[in-house]
């Protein structure tokens, strides 16, 4: 199978590292142009808990998509939300006729992608996994294949039974299932993202010290039960991800907290950051307004209110515009929107 990943970074790099290793077929395609020339040297090398793994790969610069004279099967989008559409109209025209794309991120992009590329060649995933990249062709990954997770499934009935197609490749770096409605399970993610992703990162602080303060433990179960209003105010079903069962959300006042503790005892290390603060640090723009934003404009849709997320994304564009820095004394602000 030919596979082309469109954005290498910390878990694009790592999840082609490891279908490389497989046997597969893959194109890296990195906008970084150092972490381009780097990995072209030295090859990328991944950084796990308990060992590290460095994996010669064909990476190409976005300048060089042009030069292609292949298509390919599976395209996976590892870009950043608000970067999936210009990224898909990039590889689109090198995805096979009957070949499929997905889009592996944050946020809600899969109909992006259908808008791209058709809904009869889109299957929509959820990701898991913690990761980091500051040095060109390194990845500190701190939740190897055996503590990460996938969910894949389409939205179209002409991808029925074909979703194993990107479940095979996605195996290869954890643990994958497949779905009936990747939407609301896409929506689950962003619950657990609107929980811990900016909010701790307005902090400056790894997800675990945040979220033991008690105060900020407050926040972040308040921002995640913004977004699970959400989705349930759409209609749509609360479900299980990351390995949980239907049992495990069947109480929907103890969801977001469930999800939280899910993902700080089995996904995590103490000392990781979200890929929010990882931005902020690199001083790039980060997803917040695909996440809390996504979560503030779907409430108002519905007449609600959505006061923490509203101001986890005032607090965030302040940082971004370099009017403020990440840190702990921000908590009293976030505090001040639980208070009626």
């Amino acid at each position: 199978m030919k596979v082309a990943i469109v954005g290498t970074g910390a878990n694009g790099a790592s999840i082609g590292a490891d279908l490389t290793r497989a046997g597969e077929d893959v194109v890296f395609i990195e906008q970084w142009p150092a972490h381009v020339e780097a990995m072209r040297a030295y090859g990328v090398t991944v950084n796990l808990p308990d060992r590290s793994a460095t994996t010669d790969v064909r990476t190409l610069h976005l300048c060089e998509v042009a030069t292609l004279r292949e298509e390919f099967d599976v395209v996976l989008l590892l870009v950043k939300a608000y970067d999936t559409r210009w990224a898909a109209h990039l590889i689109a025209p090198y995805l096979r006729a009957d070949g499929l794309m997905a889009g592996v991120q944050n946020g809600m992009t899969t109909q992006v992608v259908a808008d791209v590329v058709g809904a009869e060649r889109t299957i929509g995933a959820v990701i898991e996994i913690t990761s980091a990249l500051t040095v060109p062709g390194v990845v500190d990954r701190h939740s190897g294949p055996e503590r990460s997770w996938f969910a894949v499934g389409g939205i179209d009935p002409a991808t029925r039974g074909r979703e194993e197609e990107v479940a095979s490749l996605l195996r290869h770096s954890g643990t994958v299932e497949i779905v009936d409605d990747i939407e609301a399970t896409k929506w689950m993610k962003l619950v657990s993202n609107a929980t811990t992703l900016a909010t701790t990162a307005i902090l400056d602080l790894p997800m675990v010290e945040a979220a033991a303060v008690p105060a900020m433990r407050d926040v972040m179960l308040r921002s995640g039960q913004e977004a699970l209003d959400a989705t349930v105010g759409l209609g749509n079903p609360i479900l299980p991800i990351f390995g949980l069962t239907s049992a495990d959300v069947a109480h929907p006042e103890t969801v977001v907290e469930t999800l939280l503790d899910t993902l700080l005892d089995g996904f995590v290390l103490p000392h990781s950051t979200t890929t929010i603060l990882q931005d902020w640090t690199k001083g790039r723009r980060s997803e917040v307004d695909d996440i809390n934003g996504h979560v503030v404009r779907t409430l108002r849709s519905l007449g609600r209110p959505a006061p923490v997320n509203a101001a986890v994304v005032e607090l965030a564009h302040a940082i971004e515009d370099g009017s403020l820095r990440p840190s702990p004394a921000l908590l009293d602000e976030l505090a001040a929107t639980l208070t009626p």
